[in-house]
């Protein structure tokens, strides 16, 4: 009997040894996806878990790990592999799962946010762009009612004149038809002071606004929960 109760302790059972109202699959199909924890919503996508560690006890692993879904969503699929019991194929369904979520957000057209401010802007892209571990630069797209038509990528790296083609930035916005748009980029670092090299930039993206009839509301530089107004601070805009 002594020797039962040593080799019993610290066993977690299966996901299939666990009652079928408990497991989170059948949970989510009895109450809804809106009631499940992190953990179980991962646990779906992982399916299985290894020898000793149910499913659950990896997904509740792996949020720890990686400081929970914005860790997750950081990671690249090699960083992921590199975590205990995750292969590639898991790697991919995870990376997979955070991109729907992600597209899923930037959609939804017949609720398309209204940015009027710099906070708007901010707050639209921060759960994206917060985490990046290079710069992207994107644009937030206007309609005349500035609402959001789309908030596309067009470059990754480091933001310079050298780099950045202004005209790439204003034919995205008139393959649109947007009436006006606010230009994003990060730093990783997550100081969002601006350097030269941004003031730089934004001075002749503003210019060509001008001459193209494009209205260029803002610039603004997104870093670890906070960001910096380019038009706000008069820099590369005319006050």
């Amino acid at each position: 009997m002594r020797l039962h109760e040593e080799t019993t302790v610290g066993y977690l059972p299966m996901i299939r040894d666990i009652a079928e109202t408990e497991r989170p699959r059948e949970r989510l199909i009895l109450i809804g996806a809106e009631a499940l924890s992190t953990a179980e919503l991962l646990a779906i996508v992982l399916r299985s878990g290894l020898p000793g560690e149910n499913v659950l006890r990896l997904a509740e692993r792996l949020l720890v790990q990686f400081d929970h879904l914005p860790g997750l969503a950081r990671a690249t699929v090699t960083e992921l592999t590199e975590a205990n019991g995750i292969g590639p194929a898991k790697a991919a369904e995870i990376k997979a799962a955070l991109e729907i979520g992600r597209r899923l957000v930037a959609s939804s057209p017949e609720e398309r946010p209204r940015v009027t401010t710099p906070d708007d802007a901010f707050h639209l892209l921060k759960s994206e762009m917060m985490f990046l571990d290079q710069e992207h630069l994107r644009l937030i797209l206007l309609d005349t009612r500035n609402r959001v038509l789309r908030t596309p990528t067009l470059y990754v790296g480091s933001l310079n004149t050298s780099v950045v083609r202004v005209g790439e930035l204003f034919r995205a916005a008139i393959r649109e038809n947007a009436a006006a748009f606010i230009v994003a980029h990060n730093h990783p670092s997550g100081d969002p002071s601006p350097s030269p090299e941004d003031i730089n930039v934004t001075r002749q993206i503003v210019q060509a606004g001008k001459l193209l009839d494009i209205s260029v509301l803002d610039h603004i530089i997104i870093g670890s929960g906070r960001f910096v107004s380019l038009k706000q601070r008069g820099l590369g805009f005319e006050r």
